[in-house]
């Protein structure tokens, strides 16, 4: 796409953060988050009204739209996919898919401030006593917040569904270089830190300031991204990665009884 949109919409839900950002033709960029719980529907269409008044836009404006796509909360990621589906089908624009464990690897290397090699570990909530997880390895000086590095590059695994025992065991278990950092973030990170920092797994220190996917390190991001030649794609085309069946799917399934019995209880 070259030199990419104009003016740039993320939409970030996939975490009990929801919120949004907007990278505007001027340079500008405003944010709003909100720490909801699982209030995303109600949070998310005055978030994106009030980034657009702050930037001094109207959402006619807006001329693509970058969207966190998960893995993360179903709940959320379906309320957030769906309201950039929605809006950019109204406006006839484009859509960017990112996954919530790039943005978070980008954050956490773009606040380290390391330099030589480093391993970021993105661990994100998956409820149910499970974390979704992947591992970036990064090298050289760290990159600041206005001039993100695409972390694509650096995963060393795609993202796996694991018991937080599992991932620290692994994380003991993994091999590193003289003097490397291993950098543990995000909310699943903050839920069981006891158990990471217990078994001193890696450093946390920057798990509380990046903890849930940032609305504007997701449009930075999608710009830089963008701007490298990645295309847009119809917002039909724009799916949410649950990693797992929803919630309410799986409790059902667990009702009906194996095939070959009967639904009937026994008398006795």
């Amino acid at each position: 796409m070259g030199s990419g949109p104009v003016n740039l919409l993320a939409i970030e839900s996939a975490t009990s953060l929801v919120g949004t950002a907007l990278l505007a033709d001027s340079g500008s960029a405003v944010e709003r988050s909100h720490q909801e719980g699982r209030m995303h529907a109600e949070s998310l269409a005055p978030a994106i009204e009030e980034v657009c008044a702050l930037s001094g836009l109207t959402v006619q404006e807006v001329d693509a739209i970058a969207v966190d796509v998960g893995p993360g909360l179903f709940t959320g990621l379906r309320v957030g996919v769906a309201t950039a589906k929605a809006l950019a089908q109204g406006l006839g624009i484009g859509v960017l898919a990112v996954s919530s464990l790039d943005i978070l690897a980008a954050g956490a290397d773009a606040e380290s401030g390391s330099d030589g090699a480093r391993t970021v570990v993105v661990v994100v909530d998956a409820r149910r006593g499970e974390v979704f997880t992947s591992r970036y390895r990064f090298g050289g000086a760290a990159s600041g917040p206005g001039d993100l590095l695409d972390p694509a590059p650096a995963r060393l695994s795609p993202p796996r569904l694991v018991t937080p025992e599992a991932l620290t065991q692994s994380l003991i278990d993994m091999d590193r270089g003289p003097g490397e950092r291993v950098l543990i973030v995000g909310d699943g990170a903050v839920r069981y830190r006891h158990l990471l920092a217990d078994a001193q797994a890696g450093d946390l220190d920057l798990v509380e300031r990046v903890s849930s996917p940032s609305p504007l390190t997701l449009a930075r991001l999608a710009r830089r991204r963008l701007d490298a030649g990645a295309e847009l794609v119809r917002p039909a085309d724009v799916v949410p990665d649950y990693r797992r069946e929803a919630d309410a799917r799986i409790n059902w399934e667990q009702r009906i009884p194996p095939t070959g019995t009967s639904g009937h209880a026994h008398e006795r």
